[in-house]
């Protein structure tokens, strides 16, 4: 073997082990300080949701709140205690990811964990999106969409949510 082909392969492993360097260095930090989280009341939010509500066409009148149903979604355990969100005929989604509606910041939330959306009737059902750990509604895992009634615990990870008047 020349001397030219045994350097240029002695400069490539090099270049691969330092590749695998920077690699294991950057999957490091990434772990040890996650990902960069955005605040939601921030400006641009806040000039993007009156654009968002003037395209939304009026609801029908068999979607409209029907009376005895429930009006906001109150978080009543976790980190976000004492959040509430209204509920205006709009999906709600839960999970680890910056869009998300209710961000959760719970080591068993997947990133799209999952997503409460009102049906035909007026009643809310819930959803778990694909999730590892699993969407409860009163201590039963979910496995197909399912009616919430008001006040039913509705657990992701440590973080408990409920339906309320």
């Amino acid at each position: 073997m020349s001397e030219l082909t045994l350097t240029v392969m002695r400069l490539g492993f090099l270049a691969v082990l330092w590749l695998f360097v920077i690699v294991a260095v950057q999957v490091i930090r990434s772990d040890l300080f996650g990902t960069r989280v955005t605040q939601r009341g921030s400006r641009r939010n806040a000039d993007a949701r009156p654009q968002q509500a003037a395209r939304q066409p009026a609801a029908p009148a068999q979607q409209r709140q029907r009376r005895g149903a429930p009006t906001k979604l109150v978080v009543t355990e976790g980190s976000l205690n004492g959040t509430t969100v209204a509920l205006q005929g709009q999906t709600i989604t839960l999970g680890r990811a910056h869009d998300s509606t209710i961000v959760l910041d719970d080591d068993y939330a997947s990133s799209r964990h999952a997503r409460i959306y009102p049906d035909r009737d007026g009643q809310w059902i819930v959803e778990d999106l694909g999730s590892t750990n699993g969407t409860y509604l009163n201590r039963t895992r979910l496995t197909t969409p399912t009616p919430v009634p008001p006040g039913a615990p509705i657990r992701i990870g440590k973080t408990v949510i409920e339906l309320r008047k």
